[in-house]
């Protein structure tokens, strides 16, 4: 287990770790609010409701909704999960057509707010997300006021790594030891649900794995020949770096690229020269791992080896509380930037 410790992981910002404060006291010192890439059209056989939730799974709110429309559980979509221990804001929608649509402020509880109501053509598909907009208190902060100032500043300056959260990697990082079990056993889980969700696991692992090591190279947030660059807020939009130069560094330092680093699958997407010596010497202990992705059938893809949340703000209630306002891109972690801020205790796994 030893090598599944996630806070071996490199820091950038050492001095983070000399702050400490909890999160997750309550769930209202957790909010996040979905925001989707665009607005439903007001019209069509999906009703699609934006509900704020506190203290309830998202998997289990899409079942009630299913039951209480009397439609099938596969007619209810929603972008994706968001956390249990928090007050979120998500949309889900309803295939409604060939139903009378049901009386949705019986649905509401003091735990379910139905916050908005419209209606759109086509069901709401997982992955479908621009990011999420958070709202954080840290509670018991201890450290120097000047540090934490320092942190504060150098996040809202630099970014953060784009690390894969502990939160991807299961009870006591418990996903990577099962996918260790089938890679090097060749027993695959009976279920495609789980099958996805050690996958997911893995690729993320060997991301952060060679996140934490550019990091402690100092070129986490710097090119290398040969690296696959990544066009700020697309997915897709990559290119490779033949020649460092002026041009290419301020593209970086103005946040309008970002190196990448691999999600393992076939194919390499045209890593090369340094980038890809780099990467190799990185996993090279990881052949099973490597070898049983690919054998999946997944195709390697890039994701940024960092990220940058924007509005971000912050306000020291007083000296033992912090309130913290970001926005994150789809698929990032809150936790990675607060792990540049401070060594923070969730509250809800110590209890």
């Amino acid at each position: 287990m030893a090598r599944f410790e996630f806070s071996s992981l490199a820091r950038v910002n050492e001095s983070a770790t000399q702050c400490f404060a909890e999160i997750r006291k309550k769930p209202d010192y957790f909010q996040v609010e979905e925001v989707l890439p665009f607005e439903p059209d007001g019209s069509g056989g999906h009703v699609w409701l934006k509900i704020q939730k506190r203290g309830i799974n998202t998997d289990w709110l899409a079942n009630e909704l299913a039951k209480f429309a009397g439609v099938k559980s596969v007619a209810v979509g929603y972008a994706g999960l968001k956390d249990r221990h928090a007050i979120t804001s998500q949309w889900f929608s309803i295939n409604l057509e060939g139903f009378d649509e049901p009386n949705w402020a019986e649905f509401e509880t003091d735990d379910i707010q139905i916050i908005e109501q419209t209606r759109h053509g086509k069901k709401l598909k997982r992955g479908v997300l621009a990011g999420n907009k958070f709202k954080l208190r840290m509670t018991n902060v201890q450290g120097e006021k000047d540090d934490w100032e320092n942190n504060l500043k150098q996040v809202q300056k630099l970014g953060v790594p784009n690390y894969f959260g502990e939160q991807r990697f299961g009870h006591q990082m418990g996903n990577l030891e099962r996918v260790d079990y089938w890679f090097s056993t060749g027993k695959a889980p009976r279920k495609r649900t789980q099958k996805s969700l050690y996958l997911s696991a893995a690729r993320s692992w060997l991301f952060n794995l060679v996140l934490a090591e550019r990091i402690k190279q100092e070129n986490w947030n710097q090119a290398l020949m040969g690296d696959m660059m990544l066009l700020a807020g697309t997915k897709a939009s990559l290119f490779g770096v033949d020649k460092l130069d002026d041009v290419l560094a301020t593209r970086l330092t103005t946040m309008d690229i970002h190196p990448t680093g691999p999600m393992w699958g076939r194919g390499n997407l045209h890593v090369k020269d340094d980038s890809l010596l780099l990467e190799k010497q990185i996993l090279s202990d990881w052949d099973t791992w490597k070898i049983g992705l690919e054998k999946t059938g997944l195709n390697q893809d890039r994701r940024a080896l960092r990220v940058f949340p924007s509005d971000f703000s912050w306000q020291f209630l007083d000296n033992e509380q912090l309130d913290i306002v970001f926005f994150l891109p789809a698929g990032c972690y809150a936790t990675a930037v607060l792990r540049e801020l401070a060594v923070c205790i969730n509250v809800q796994q110590r209890n």
